[in-house]
């Protein structure tokens, strides 16, 4: 069937019936594997401690960054202590639990750590219920734990306002979702042809499409292509973050997911934009590892220095990607103390030859960590 006939994919009759040119896309796989041979080589020459440490990082990044896409912004700290304390990794002080940061960590390890076990109804509601504790999104209440059923209309994927809104995309009726679901979770758990890797890519297309839930759906197809990911990778820790990537590429993700469910069930062109950007997403965790070899270089060097425990924090905060200039105000912002004593943490640190003042020209005196 052309894709005339229908509107949308799950409306054609031999939905889901995928295609795709695994020939032209032999060169983008290529890339991916070229990518994830350099990045497991570097990972191989250094100990538990740095890969640890390594894969926090990513999934920290993969945490702030699926929810980012969804324009909602976690806090780095938080996220990061929620993974620590999980996975049992020393990074000094805690933050306090946030129950919003909590339940999108436990979906992102669930899927990761946990890949081969095998995806059901519950395991996705379970997920769904995590992304939403208090039974809302935003002001509005969502159905938690269940498919959708679509009493208020159509699932549609809108943009922008009130009477003048555009629908890029409107998920099938709620009353297919019992069989489209069956049918999805039953291909998720059992071998099929496919290369793993296409068939992540898959994953996350085919969900997407059923659009299953009030919302969450785009986080959870982003975990369900994690999960495979980890099964084709045949590891539970992960390296790299899709969902940073993808972040990086947010209104070509979601033109091209329009584009592909509004055209035909081959679906090459979505694959080779999944590749290419797996690609970047594994080349970028070589800058990942770089930051974890100076960070831990960095407190090799002043680990005899007695520092306080704002000094620490602050410090770590810089080695993490603090994203604005350093000043004595945002000192005592986050670290919750006195301008003047702020102050003397940094002069303190400007002594020790751990912070110099920054060359850039500005309003007030900004500083960054001296050279690593």
């Amino acid at each position: 069937m052309n894709s005339g006939d229908y509107h949308y994919i799950w409306q054609a009759s031999d939905w889901p019936d995928w295609h795709y040119d695994l020939a032209f896309l032999a060169g983008p796989l290529a890339n991916v594997s070229h990518a994830q041979g350099l990045l497991l080589g570097r990972l191989a020459d250094v100990g538990m401690a740095l890969r640890n440490q390594a894969s926090l990082a990513a999934l920290t990044e993969d945490v702030i960054k699926t929810s980012a896409i969804e324009g909602e912004r976690l806090d780095a700290e938080s996220v990061r202590s929620s993974i620590a304390r999980r996975l049992g990794i020393d990074i000094g002080a805690l933050a306090p639990l946030d129950r919003h940061v909590e339940g999108v960590v436990e979906m992102v390890l669930d899927a990761t750590a946990r890949s081969n076990a095998a995806l059901t109804k519950n395991r996705l509601f379970g997920w769904h219920a995590a992304l939403f504790p208090t039974g809302y999104s935003g002001l509005f209440q969502i159905h938690v734990g269940a498919f959708r059923n679509d009493a208020s209309g159509p699932m549609q994927v809108v943009s922008g306002p009130i009477g003048r809104q555009r629908v890029h995309f409107e998920a099938p009726p709620a009353n297919q979702l019992a069989v489209g679901m069956a049918r999805f979770i039953k291909w998720a758990n059992t071998r099929t042809p496919d290369h793993p890797i296409l068939k992540a890519g898959l994953g996350h297309l085919w969900f997407v499409t059923l659009h299953p839930f009030d919302d969450g759906n785009g986080r959870i197809a982003r975990a369900i292509g994690d999960l495979l990911l980890a099964r084709a990778d045949g590891s539970p820790q992960r390296f790299y973050s899709l969902s940073a990537q993808i972040q990086r590429e947010r209104r070509d993700y979601y033109n091209i997911l329009e584009r592909t469910q509004k055209g035909s069930l081959d679906v090459t062109p979505w694959l080779t934009w999944f590749l290419d950007n797996l690609a970047k997403a594994v080349s970028a965790a070589q800058h990942t590892l770089d930051a974890v070899l100076v960070k831990t270089r960095f407190w090799q060097r002043w680990a005899t220095t007695p520092l306080n425990e704002r000094q620490v924090k602050f410090l770590n905060r810089l080695l993490d990607g603090f994203e604005s200039k350093l000043n004595s105000s945002k000192w005592a912002a986050i670290a919750k103390c006195s301008p003047d004593t702020a102050l003397r943490d940094i002069n303190d640190l400007l002594a020790r030859g751990v912070l110099r003042k920054s060359a850039a020209g500005g309003r007030s005196t900004s500083y960054e960590l001296n050279d690593l």
